[in-house]
């Protein structure tokens, strides 16, 4: 793999990752509603998430979902109803007292957050099938195959890392600097909104055929 190959690759997965999408609106909408403390967990769940969803693509699950309407859709159906279950729950939440929080309501809000930002990255047939498409195109047929697949998965978890830090460190300070409960639960509904929507526009996304 050139550089000049790689710097390509670098750039396509940057647009990739600032595109607002199903993972973004929620990690966004998260850290608004629980502040800072969202971060790590959120990122987390994102990275894994996007690495389960890389491997299932090179096992070759995204051959199957290009083929398979039925699964495509299971999958699909599965996230637009977390999403959605996510996001009435982020409208119903009540903002968090943070001065009086127990360390253990913490650590189940943290262990919450890794798991939806996980299950929503790792179950989106959509970026399964598109890693699938994606990766290959930036391989050398004339090298090793694995080495360069560790270098572009790497590669594009180091940008995932950056982008969706990013956003929720931004999100997260917004939400800590407001301090009225008003405000906050109107934070929250509109984290639960744009959840809801995410859900919606999920549901729309179509298998792509070939």
């Amino acid at each position: 793999m050139t550089i000049e190959i790689w710097l390509a690759f670098v750039a396509v997965s940057v647009v990739f990752a600032i595109i607002p999408g199903p993972t973004v609106i929620l990690v966004v909408s998260q850290a608004i509603t629980h502040g800072k403390k969202s971060v790590l967990p959120l990122v987390l769940g994102t990275l894994c998430g996007d690495f389960i969803a890389m491997s299932l693509s090179l096992v070759g699950v995204g051959a199957i979902l290009l083929t398979s309407a039925k699964l495509f859709l299971t999958l699909k159906w599965i996230g637009v109803a977390y999403l959605v279950y996510l996001g009435i729950k982020s409208w119903r939440e009540e903002p968090p007292n943070m001065t009086s929080m127990a360390a253990d309501d913490i650590t189940v809000s943290k262990r919450e957050m890794f798991q939806s930002s996980f299950i929503v990255t790792a179950l989106n047939p959509k970026s399964i099938v598109f890693f699938m498409a994606f990766f290959p195109q930036f391989l050398n047929p004339e090298a090793q195959t694995v080495p360069q697949l560790i270098i572009l998965m790497a590669t594009f978890l180091g940008i995932i890392s950056i982008t969706i830090t990013s956003f929720a460190l931004f999100a997260g300070l917004v939400s800590n600097k407001i301090q009225s409960y008003k405000a906050r639960k109107m934070l929250n509904r509109l984290g639960g909104v744009a959840l809801i929507g995410a859900g919606i526009l999920t549901s729309m996304m179509q298998r792509q055929q070939g």
